[in-house]
């Protein structure tokens, strides 16, 4: 055998991704598993029989368009103009995905060249250092401090340099649960004129805005032809196994993102992209509830892991609480997630893994609120022995 080694430099260390670690863990010992950010229940029915309809009805069995087909491409941009009138031509500004994180993945190859640099908010999603990597590029973190996770815009100014190409930004942020505010935007949009830098913006959650609303930086002036937008329909329809997801930007980033896309899964979910169109034509009735109803589980794991014991950082967006574990007297956020499984029969992910020094966030842990509340009243009242 070769004395090459089997994985790319660029890559090393990145190994196994911890949430198949810790599902492997909540399976082996019967945890509930608040670890990993999947629903336990499907979303709308009506969807679902789309997508059968879809099926028996040879629609997308073969390959689909390469950019997706145009039912799904048309309610995109009509997503974009009915809640952010933000218009987007279905033809050559919308690019269908196989979810967000092969988007993510595809802006990566499609935009940098090696040794360019990558401004992204720490702690990241764990796709995000894997993507930069295999693009050459070099990550720079801009640090999330609790208890606010605020982005400091003047740590950010001093951090961008020559060789600052890209801002990867994701709002609401994944694992912190902050939502960047109109004056946050208004900021960042203000260097990203200014030092002619492109803009990756991972929106996933935009659906689950708790306080405040969601507003994507492409709306604002000078943003719209430097900025590619992401979004995907697994967190807002509970369909996360479909794998379909979007990117819309002005024309040209769209066809670069496509270049590199075509090479990874040319292209994917046929039958799933005729429902997903219908599902976002759904009245804006399916959008509050689905919201209200995550902001009731919210609240619920939120008071249930204060009265366990757990500081409590409450989020304003997505499906997540990250808390710190430092009541308990423990501080290694990694040992205890490991034995959090068989100490009460909860499964959890330390957010250390997500920081590039994880002395920053060593003694934090992240749940994820996503699944029945009976479920979620069970997790607490196991989270209570510790």
């Amino acid at each position: 055998m070769s004395d090459r080694p089997l994985l790319n430099r660029r890559l090393d260390g990145l190994g196994t991704t911890i949430f198949a670690e810790m599902s492997a863990l909540a399976t082996a010992t019967g945890a509930i598993n608040l670890g990993q950010g999947f629903p336990d229940t499907d979303g709308p029915e009506e969807i679902r029989e789309a997508a059968v309809r879809a099926l028996r009805e040879g629609m997308g069995n073969q390959y689909p368009p390469g950019p997706g087909i145009p039912e799904l491409r048309a309610a995109i941009a009509g997503h974009q103009q009915r809640f952010y009138d933000l218009a987007f031509d279905p033809g050559t500004e919308v690019l269908v995905t196989a979810g967000a994180t092969e988007a993510i993945a595809a802006a990566m190859l499609a935009l940098l060249e090696p040794g360019d640099e990558v401004i992204a908010f720490e702690p990241f999603y764990d796709s995000y250092t894997a993507c930069i990597a295999m693009a050459g590029a070099k990550r720079v973190p801009l640090t999330l401090r609790a208890p606010s996770f605020r982005p400091d815009l003047d740590e950010l100014r001093s951090t961008i340099t020559s060789r600052t190409r890209l801002l990867l930004l994701n709002t609401p942020h994944n694992p912190t649960g902050m939502v960047l505010t109109p004056e946050e935007l208004s900021g960042i949009t203000a260097l990203a004129v200014e030092h002619d830098l492109l803009v990756v913006t991972d929106e996933v959650y935009e659906h689950l805005v708790f306080e405040g609303s969601h507003h994507p930086i492409a709306a604002l002036p000078g943003m719209r032809e430097r900025t590619v937008s992401i979004s995907s329909a697994g967190k807002t329809y509970s369909y996360t196994g479909w794998k379909i997801g979007w990117v819309t930007g002005d024309a040209p980033l769209v066809t670069a993102v496509r270049s590199a896309k075509q090479y990874l899964t040319f292209v994917s979910g046929g039958p799933f992209q005729y429902a997903i169109a219908e599902a976002l034509q759904l009245p804006d009735m399916f959008f509050t509830e689905f919201r209200e109803s995550m902001r009731r589980k919210r609240d619920l794991l939120a008071e249930g892991l204060r009265s366990a014991g757990f500081r409590v950082y409450e989020p304003a967006g997505t499906y997540f609480v990250t808390t710190d574990i430092s009541p308990f007297g423990e501080e290694d956020a990694y040992a205890f997630c490991r034995a959090l499984p068989e100490r009460c029969g909860v499964a959890a992910v330390p957010v250390s893994v997500f920081y590039d020094d994880p002395e920053a966030g060593r003694s934090q842990v992240r749940f994820t609120f996503c699944k029945r509340e009976d479920v979620l009243e069970e997790a607490v009242e196991r989270l209570r022995r510790l």
